[in-house]
Formats: structure tokens, C-alpha cells, sequence
């Protein structure tokens, strides 16, 4: 019998029998299952498991979050249930039963657009500025603006539109990149695709609405005309023909001699695409993309744009969890395009500023529950910077009133939004910082909307919330006493307390030693609600901190035991000292995907190593490349017999050198 024999054949049980699960994996911290019917899973009885720390659903996968034990966990369950685990990409592929058609599309445009989503915020938050120094005119009586009066100023309001141009106006060049990396072929193809979308030798696409039809230059093949029209900032054109070359590739490999398949294939693939994309898909999609931006366009500025903005702020946020959300990075986009601008992005942002209101709510409901408070704040902070799955999975879906009062809140503001036609210059930080991308004159528009965003939950959060709170904190009174009757809670919501220890805690905690955590990388520290990930940005692992890294080493932070190595993918580590503390140390984010490329372990399991010995070696420009950050996370997934855990954030690091976590022993 192993060590998680018994909860394994709970598991087993509450998510449905060996005759449910169709595929199961695991990554470091978590179960990843794929269920053959979800709904037989009990998620509560599943969640009060003492060895899980909670559930989520995600791409058709059931994920049950088990922390850095997982690895002898999973071996225990897959022995229990009598299955053979699969690979994670396997997982991925047996998922896709779990989703419907729309799913699988929203799946494949929310992966299309993710490594595009920094570079198109960098772009907005650049607009914004240029906004303010260019289109403001807040000097000599307003007559002029600070471009007017300052050579400097002007310079570089040029200067940061190289940048501005290169990140929308060439967008399609990120999207045919995009749309080959995320298939498997060629990514060199689908730049060069991109390109020839956008030439300088083609009509700029924002000319063409003022260019005469008779002076639209085209390509004469004697018996028919193709106009030569650029495609800039344009989304459906560039995903059509980036899956035209991606589909085209497929097939003349598969009928290609491998002996000249490297002539034969990327030649054909590429010319045909191109020539598809210019003559039938670039004419389509720009219609369909013209369409769908006009739809949306009548409904934020038609006769009911007020219902339009309530019902679109009321239901933004659950559409956030079923994924849904992904789809208006391409409308934002095509309505920019089109409109010079949209106003559908601002009701965005509102939605972000009004979910983490109510989460600020929650820190005052809160505020004598330490344990509560610990992912209160940080999911708060992500939240109004534009992070909401911390806020939204971590805290107002678990208690549901606050999830709903930020709805509402976010449809008020809607409301205001579309009525003052509020529009942004593009898109922006989904949240308070997001006022930048707004244009000039809809700026304070947008301010009193953000008011109301903030206002209005945080006030019917706290007045829904009062007896919720109180209600809460019984009944968990009461399960405690039941639990233990010798024990009790601790009235800032800590840790159960025998009563016999309860009065030597102040003097045992004076002798406790303190002792600190060294910097296992160089580079910038920062806290895990600016990791921007749902599960560790949520504190749902543990709490701990991030760097972003200076080099491609990570280093022991403390004498302990390397456990939980990543064979397949070697991108994390798990550490346990010698008093019980546990670690794990996560470099990057969805760097599994890359299944090991670019990464070594320096250690292995059961290794003793000491503070300082490097942990995994990786290769930052690989990263890079594949698309994903290469934060190095770590967790304290458990805290053994230290007390009084405190990180340090907001520093410059030194590997090695630097504290930064500190507690006492």
C-alpha cells in the first residue's frame, strides 16, 4: 500500500470510477484528468479532501491541484484505479471531447492570440501616451498641446510611433506566426506570409476607404485584375491565410518524397498560400471582419447601446471562466481597424476594476481573518492591474455574492461607458492603469465609469456580505469544535490551537530562531499576484514570490532534498528541508509545453543538496522564443515547523545573497 493509497481511492470514487476518467497525467503540482461525463465528479466533497487544495476546470481537463507531492500521489491513484497514465499532450488531445465545436475554436483563438497579448498592450499603453502629449491641449489657453511647445516632445511622439506602426499595423505578421507555431510547421513560412500581407508594395488598408476605386493599383494577369490591398491591423484575413499555409504544409508533406520534400514543400506552400490569401481568403475575411466589427459597432452605438452596455458588462466576467472572453481580442482589434478606435475594450476594463472592488470588499469583510487575507490582497491588486483570474477563482467565486455584486457593478459602469460613447485608442491593462489607452477627450468619461466600477460593488458587496461573513465564520466555528472539542479557533482565522499550548505560544515564538531563504536566482523580485497565473497568482499552492531572472541557473535556496523532478519536461523542482518546509521552484509559465527543450537538471531525485548548489539550467532565449515568461516561481506548498513566514518583494536580488523569505524555526 503506498503512502496515498486511501485518499487515491477516494479520489477515485468522487470523480466518477475508472470507467469516467479517459485520460489522466500530472504536471508538478497538480492532477490533470479528462473526465468521460464531468458532471458525475463531486467537486465539493473532492475540494474537502485534506491532500487536495482545490479544483478547476480548464480546456476540457479537470485539474485537482495536490501541490509538490503530486509525483507520488499520481503513482498511488494510477495504481489504485488500475490505468496507465499519458502524456500531458495526450491529455490535451483527449480533452478536446469535452468541447464543443465554438470551444475548440475559442481554444485555438485564446492560444493564437496569448504570445501576441504583450506586445499589443506595449503598443496601447504607447498610443495612450502619445495621446497625452499630442492630442491634449492643455496649454496657452488651450490652444496647443506639449508636442506644440516642445521640439523634445514632439521627437518623441515620432518617434514611439516606429513602435505603435510595427505592433498594429503589422500585426498579421505576429498572426500567421502565431497560427504556424501553435499547429507545428513552419514559423519562418507564416512570417514570411505576414509580410507579403502587409508590403509596402500593397495599398496601406487604412488608405483604401479614401483611395478612388480607379486609382487602387492591382496586378494585371491579362484575362482578370487583383487589387493590390494591404492588410494592416486586419485579423480574420491573416488567421484564413496562416491556416491555408498550415493546412497547405501538412499536405505536400504527407505526398512528398522526403528526398526533395525541402524544395518541393515550403516552395509550393508558401506560393499557393499566398496567392489564396491575396485573391480569395484576404477579400473574404475583410468582409466577414467588417461585418461582424459592424454588428458590434451597431450595438454599442445604436438605439439600445445602454441595454446593449448592461447586458455585455453584466455577463463579461462569466465569460472570463468559460473562456469565451478571448473572442473580443479580435473584435477590439477589427473595430480598431475600422473605427479608428472601440468602445467595446473600456467596458472590459470596467469589468476587471469592478471584480476586484468586490474583492476589496472582501479585505474589509475580512480583515480579522489573516489566513483570508493572504489571497484577498494580492488577488485584489492583480485584479485592478488587469489579472482577474486570482480575484474571480481564488476569491469571489468562492463565496459567489461577491462574483455577482461585481457583475452588477460592471453593467452600471457599461451603461455609463456606452451612453458617454466612451472609446479607447486600442487595447490596454485590462484594469485601473487601462485609463491611458482611452482617448483624450473620453477620458474623464471613462473616470467617473471606473468610479462606479469601483463604488458600486464594494458597496453592495459589504451590505450582502455583513451576515454572510458572521454566518461563515460560525459554521466553520462549529465544524472546528465538532472536529476537535479540545481545540479552537484562533479568532484572526489561524491556525486550530490546543488550549493546554495557547498560553506558552508567546514565549515559544520569542526563543524560535529566525533564519531566511536565499535568492535562488539573480534578478527581480516580485510578488505572486504579478506572476499573472490563476493558480499560483491565486495562493491556491501556497504563499511565496517570483523572480524574473537576470540568467538561465536556478539555485537551491536552502540546504534540503530535491524531490518532485520533472523527467519529461524538467522545468521545476521541489525542495524539502530538514523541518518539514516544502518548496517548489517553477521556472516559467506553461513551460511544460516545451517538454524539456531548453532545460537540464543539475541534481536528482533524492539528491541532498546544500544552499547555493544550482537546481536546473535553462535556456532563457528558448523561452523566449517558444512564446512563454520565464518567471522562476517559488511556492511554500507546505510549512513544515516554520512559523511566522514572511517574503521580501520588490528588490533586486542576488543569487545566493540576498534574503528572501525569512521565518522562524
Amino acid at each position: 500500500m503506498g503512502k496515498y493509497s486511501a485518499e487515491s481511492e477516494e479520489l477515485l470514487k468522487l470523480v466518477g470510477g475508472k470507467q469516467n476518467i479517459a485520460a489522466v497525467s500530472h504536471c508538478v503540482t497538480r492532477m490533470r484528468f479528462v473526465l468521460n461525463d464531468p458532471s458525475k465528479a463531486d467537486v465539493k466533497g473532492i475540494e474537502q479532501m485534506k491532500v487536495v487544495k482545490g479544483t478547476f476546470t480548464q480546456a476540457g481537463q479537470f485539474q485537482v491541484i495536490i501541490g509538490n507531492t503530486v509525483a507520488e500521489f499520481y503513482q498511488d491513484f494510477t495504481n489504485i484505479a488500475g490505468i496507465e497514465g499519458v502524456s500531458k499532450e495526450a491529455v490535451k488531445q483527449a480533452a478536446k471531447q469535452n468541447q464543443n465545436v465554438l470551444q475548440r475554436m475559442i481554444a485555438a483563438l485564446a492560444e493564437i492570440f496569448a504570445p501576441l497579448i504583450p506586445a499589443i498592450i506595449t503598443g496601447g499603453l504607447i498610443l495612450g501616451f502619445r495621446n497625452c502629449i499630442d492630442s491634449m491641449y492643455l496649454f496657452e489657453n488651450g490652444t496647443k498641446t506639449l508636442c506644440d511647445i516642445s521640439q523634445f516632445w514632439s521627437g518623441v511622439d515620432s518617434f514611439l510611433w516606429l513602435i505603435g506602426e510595427a505592433v498594429f499595423h503589422m500585426l498579421p505578421v505576429g498572426i500567421c506566426w502565431s497560427v504556424t507555431k501553435k499547429m507545428g510547421t513552419t514559423q519562418m513560412l507564416g512570417i514570411v506570409l505576414g509580410l507579403t500581407l502587409v508590403s509596402g508594395q500593397l495599398l496601406n488598408a487604412y488608405s483604401v476607404a479614401t483611395t478612388p476605386a480607379s486609382e487602387i493599383p492591382f496586378w494585371d494577369f491579362g484575362f482578370f485584375h487583383v487589387n493590390m490591398i494591404g492588410y494592416q491591423a486586419q485579423v480574420l484575413p491573416a488567421i484564413l491565410a496562416a491556416f491555408c499555409l498550415v493546412y497547405l504544409e501538412r499536405f505536400f508533406k504527407k505526398i512528398t518524397p522526403q528526398v526533395i520534400s525541402m524544395v518541393v514543400v515550403p516552395f509550393c506552400s508558401l506560393v499557393l498560400a499566398v496567392i489564396a490569401a491575396h485573391f480569395v481568403l484576404g477579400p473574404i475575411g475583410w468582409r466577414i471582419g467588417s461585418a461582424i466589427s459592424s454588428v458590434v459597432y451597431a450595438g454599442i452605438t445604436g438605439s439600445f447601446k445602454i441595454l446593449f452596455g448592461a447586458v455585455f458588462g453584466f455577463i463579461y466576467a462569466p465569460l472570463v471562466i468559460t473562456g469565451l472572453h478571448h473572442m473580443s481580442n479580435a473584435i477590439d482589434l477589427q473595430l480598431i481597424a475600422d473605427y479608428n478606435g472601440t468602445m467595446l475594450w473600456p467596458m472590459i476594463a470596467l469589468s476587471n476594476i469592478a471584480q476586484g472592488s468586490a474583492v476589496l470588499a472582501m479585505i474589509y469583510l475580512q480583515r480579522k481573518d489573516a489566513q483570508a487575507q493572504e489571497i484577498n490582497i494580492p488577488s485584489c491588486i492583480s485584479c485592478y492591474l488587469g489579472v482577474t483570474e486570482p480575484a474571480i477563482f481564488g476569491v469571489n467565486l468562492k463565496h459567489v455574492y461577491p462574483f455577482v455584486c461585481g457583475m452588477v457593478g460592471s453593467a452600471v459602469a457599461a451603461m455609463i461607458s456606452v451612453s458617454t460613447q466612451t472609446t479607447a485608442n486600442a487595447i490596454g491593462v485590462g484594469g485601473i492603469p487601462g485609463i491611458l489607452s482611452i482617448k483624450p477627450e473620453y477620458m474623464g468619461t471613462f473616470a467617473v465609469s471606473m468610479a462606479a466600477a469601483i463604488v458600486i460593488p464594494f458597496i453592495l458587496t459589504v451590505i450582502v456580505g455583513r451576515k454572510r461573513v458572521a454566518a461563515e465564520a460560525l459554521d466553520h466555528l462549529v465544524e472546528e469544535v465538532q472536529v476537535n472539542p479540545a481545540e479552537t479557533v484562533s479568532p484572526s482565522g489561524g491556525e486550530v490551537q490546543p488550549a493546554q499550548e495557547r498560553e506558552t505560544t508567546t514565549q515559544q515564538a520569542s526563543s524560535s530562531q529566525e533564519k531566511a531563504l536565499r535568492a535562488y536566482a539573480d534578478g527581480q523580485v516580485i510578488t505572486l499576484a504579478e506572476v499573472n497565473d490563476g493558480v499560483f497568482s491565486s495562493g491556491m499552492l501556497g504563499e511565496g514570490l517570483a523572480i524574473i531572472p537576470d540568467e538561465g541557473m536556478v539555485y537551491a535556496p536552502a540546504d534540503g532534498t530535491a524531490t518532485a523532478l520533472m523527467q519529461d519536461s524538467k522545468h521545476a523542482c521541489g525542495l524539502v528541508m530538514d523541518n518539514g518546509m516544502e518548496l517548489i521552484l517553477h521556472v516559467g509559465l506553461d513551460t511544460v509545453n516545451m517538454k524539456g527543450d531548453g532545460f537540464s537538471y543539475l541534481v536528482t531525485e533524492g539528491q541532498k543538496v546544500k544552499a547555493g548548489d544550482p537546481l536546473i539550467r535553462f535556456d532563457r532565449e528558448k523561452i523566449k522564443k517558444a512564446g512563454y515568461p520565464d518567471t522562476i516561481i517559488c511556492v511554500v506548498t507546505a510549512a513544515g515547523k516554520a512559523k511566522n513566514i514572511q517574503m521580501i518583494t520588490g528588490m533586486k536580488a542576488k543569487a545566493k545573497e540576498t534574503e528572501i523569505i525569512r521565518y522562524q524555526d
